[in-house]
């Protein structure tokens, strides 16, 4: 069973949800967008630890996560999970920490479709220039969170 909740966050409504022992989704949604909510201890564990990130109180999330996907994808999620808070890595350093550098388009869908968003820090994935590209939650967004983190460029 799947639990949901919403909460208002400094980069607007987020949701997050958990099947009860891991959160599978972080999404930015629309006031409205969910009916029916439930926000289990997990979820409310998570949601604090969002808050203390985007305050500047936390740099490391210590959560429970699932994301759902095929394999490839989550070795690109996992590869996410080990890129520093500050720093950055291009989509190139991803693939060949993957173990595949030709793979930067298949890593670059990966990232589009990381379904727990901040926690999986695909935000911290820019272009080989360095230049911001693509984001879920907009540029706008990815720009507010390496601003946050005030991002070293590697």
């Amino acid at each position: 069973m799947k639990n949901v909740f919403v909460y208002q966050t400094k980069l607007g409504l987020v949701a997050i949800q958990d099947d009860g022992n891991h959160i599978t989704n972080l999404d930015v949604v629309s006031e409205g967008e969910f009916t029916g909510l439930n926000e289990s201890l997990l979820a409310r564990k998570a949601a604090q630890q969002l808050y203390e990130y985007l305050d500047g109180k936390r740099s490391a999330f210590d959560l429970p996560l699932n994301p759902q996907g095929t394999e490839f994808q989550k070795s690109v999620w996992k590869a996410l999970l080990d890129i520093p808070y500050g720093e950055t890595r291009s989509y190139r350093q991803v693939a060949e920490a993957v173990g595949n550098s030709k793979a930067c388009r298949a890593v670059g869908m990966a990232n589009n479709r990381n379904p727990i968003m901040i926690f999986i820090p695909c935000h911290r994935v820019v272009g080989s220039d360095g230049s911001l590209v693509g984001y879920g939650g907009g540029l706008d967004m990815k720009k507010q969170l390496l601003d946050l983190e005030k991002v070293i460029t590697e």
